[in-house]
């Protein structure tokens, strides 16, 4: 056993490296396919990461912003059934939606197209399309736009009568965002909602929220008298 141990140190070096790059070929030989195979695969993901956000969306993100520009435009002049639909001449929201879902314009136009069905009336077809809209927690305007978005679905589930389908989408809307813009709206609307259904403790608990953490907001302003309302119902 010692003169095997002493042949080996005394093996010329050459030998050993020879040695070693045979056992690392057998191991390529062994799994280089495999390993290949899972290289590649980690390259294809990694190029088709970047060439699908700059070579296929980029592009596609321009197009969808250049196809809301008109729809926008009817939009604001409360051409909703244009706004919608659009015409020969140019796409309207639920074409872009389509067209264009998944981007941030594409996605965008789905709340329109709520939009649009809640000043038409159609009350159920905007909760669809509030619905498939896509919240964006990234920046303060996507918080806002998705507050806008939970309150204005609890605004077409109320108008079918739907009281608490509308009060939990209330809820959430004021929940989603803490912001003096959004959460005392959505929380005074909750309230009536839940004055009607009876829910008068809850009620009590929301208008007092909009008096205390957001005294500054245009619905603190007379929210006394609906707390007192309510009290005197208690």
């Amino acid at each position: 056993m010692a003169e095997t141990n002493k042949n080996r140190r005394a093996q010329d070096p050459e030998q050993v490296i020879e040695q070693g790059l045979g056992r690392f070929e057998l191991f390529i030989e062994r799994n280089g396919k495999a390993m290949l195979i899972a290289l590649g695969v980690i390259i294809v993901l990694v190029g088709g990461y970047f060439s699908y956000k700059y070579l296929y969306l980029a592009p596609r993100a321009d197009k969808a912003s250049a196809a809301m520009f008109e729809a926008q435009n009817q939009f604001e002049r409360d051409s909703f059934a244009l706004a919608l639909n659009g015409n020969a001449s140019f796409d309207g929201f639920l074409s872009i939606a389509d067209q264009y879902g998944n981007t941030p314009q594409g996605n965008i136009a789905k709340h329109y197209a709520g939009l649009c069905y809640l000043y038409m009336g159609e009350y159920q077809q905007a909760i669809d399309a509030f619905k498939s809209y896509k919240a964006v927690k990234d920046n303060a305007a996507g918080t806002l736009i998705a507050a806008q978005n939970l309150g204005l679905t609890g605004d077409a589930y109320v108008e079918l009568g739907q009281l608490e389908e509308g009060v939990k989408y209330y809820e959430r809307a004021a929940a989603f965002s803490d912001n003096v813009g959004t959460a005392p709206v959505y929380l005074k609307k909750a309230g009536l909602a839940n004055e009607k259904l009876g829910n008068l403790q809850k009620a009590l608990e929301q208008y007092t929220a909009i008096r205390n953490d957001y005294p500054r907001s245009m619905q603190a302003r007379d929210i006394e008298k609906f707390i007192a309302r309510v009290q005197q119902q208690l």
